[in-house]
């Protein structure tokens, strides 16, 4: 099996030197340009597995040479290497498809995982087992664009309304790409106590505060070499915000009571239901850390814009349900025209919901309308519903986004509600949630 090739391109010869010898004794072959145009030439000659340029080069600079790969040898991960502290110019690459960057003086650890990461994108690697249901152009757009950003180490914000499938467009980004073989680690940010946040990101030291019996690796730790989900991001406190934007942009965490930074290499994918950019703007978010985590941002759209996606959906989660329990049972046509009217304000979770009660409420092996139980309202004429009808849903879909935040905790939902815990518990009887 031949040698993988990389391409280095940077016109200081010192910094050549430093990167040939390194990728060789990684046992990788190296060849060298000192500019653009002799780096274009030499892309057109022969298929490299890997480029490495620095941002400032005498003829362009690095932004033109990760377009110019993007269309002319797309399969080619292309990083850049860049000045301390210029992260404006790294996002400008990562968005522009660099596959990630590096920063000057470059340190050898960070960029023999970086490289060993890149690498991995020409392996023959399994297909992936998470999946998106759904052949409606919405949900191929989707897919494409995770296909795309798969093939980088770009951060990736993940917006959509609560139960449209965040997390799993997540594990697809993961299992797609480079870090497939390494961990996925999900996090709910606002199920973690605020006291409790710094020490659940970035481990501790045993005997670093009461009750630290032992020396307990973070997060990022038992992230290392794959991705680190940050799910509801927004939920984030402002102070851990500062700390979380420091361990992104340096690749290096210090845990509670360390004396030391320990360096880590994760691929940060982060989601919430909210609106960040709003959040911003009412200073509840830091602007600095919402351009970290949006350098490229996936959309995943509601289930109410995709409604010819319900069939395929509800024969896949059937499936799913019963397993090996039995024969999946057929949906009545009635009640998959119920299905079609229903706007979902809960999205997939809420059908998966609706399907597993039917699956107990149903006779037989055929599931009928009634078996369905949606609210008395969901297929009126919109004269019929009115406004009320409106109205509760989007009450429905914003109390129950809370309490799965709080992990069904109902006196932590009704402070994030602000509303009072007498109040969330007449709501959740009047919706029928109780």
């Amino acid at each position: 099996m031949s040698r993988p090739l990389t391409l280095i391109v940077d016109d200081e010869p010192d910094i050549r030197e430093l990167l040939s010898i390194t990728l060789k004794r990684m046992d990788i072959a190296c060849r060298s340009a000192v500019n653009l145009g002799e780096a274009r030439e030499m892309l057109k000659q022969q298929n490299f597995d890997l480029c490495l340029t620095d941002m400032h080069l005498p003829d362009g600079d690095g932004i033109e040479l990760v377009s110019y790969i993007q269309r002319a040898c797309p399969s080619t991960p292309v990083a850049v290497i860049t000045a301390h502290g210029s992260m404006e110019t790294a996002i400008q690459a990562l968005k522009s498809g660099a596959f990630d960057f590096v920063t000057k003086p470059v340190d050898l650890p960070v960029l023999r995982n970086l490289v060993t990461t890149a690498l991995k994108l020409s392996d023959g690697r399994p297909e992936p087992e998470t999946q998106l249901i759904g052949d409606s152009e919405a949900m191929q757009r989707t897919r494409a664009t995770i296909a795309k950003v798969a093939r980088s180490q770009a951060p990736v914000y993940i917006s959509g309304e609560s139960g449209t499938g965040k997390e799993l467009v997540a594990r697809m980004i993961h299992e797609q790409g480079a870090r497939s073989g390494r961990p996925f680690i999900p996090v709910n940010c606002g199920a973690i106590p605020g006291d409790l946040l710094e020490s659940e990101f970035f481990g501790h030291m045993k005997g670093s505060f009461t009750g630290a019996v032992a020396n307990k690796p973070g997060l990022f730790q038992a992230a290392q070499g794959g991705t680190l989900f940050l799910d509801e991001a927004a939920e984030l406190p402002l102070h851990m915000q500062v700390k979380l934007l420091r361990a992104i942009q340096e690749k290096s965490i210090r845990p509670v009571g360390a004396q030391q930074e320990l360096a880590v290499d994760a691929r940060i994918l982060s989601a919430t239901h909210k609106d960040l950019a709003a959040l911003v703007r009412e200073g509840r978010f830091r602007q600095d850390l919402y351009y970290r985590i949006n350098v490229i941002q996936l959309c995943v759209p509601p289930l109410r814009e995709r409604g010819g996606d319900i069939p395929g959906l509800v024969a896949f989660i059937l499936n799913r349900l019963t397993g090996a329990k039995g024969p999946i049972p057929r949906i009545a046509e009635e009640a998959m025209q119920a299905l079609a009217g229903y706007p979902f304000p809960g999205n997939v979770r809420e059908l998966e919901n609706i399907l597993e009660r039917a699956l107990t409420l149903c006779e037989g092996d055929r599931i009928e309308a009634r078996d369905l139980d949606l609210p008395a309202h969901a297929n009126e004429p919109a004269g019929q519903a009115g406004i009320e009808g409106y109205l509760s849903e989007i009450e429905r879909q914003q109390i129950v986004a809370a309490l799965e935040q709080t992990r069904w905790n109902k006196t932590a939902a009704a402070k994030n509600l602000g509303i009072s815990l007498r109040a969330l518990r007449y709501r959740l009887e009047k919706l029928g949630l109780d």
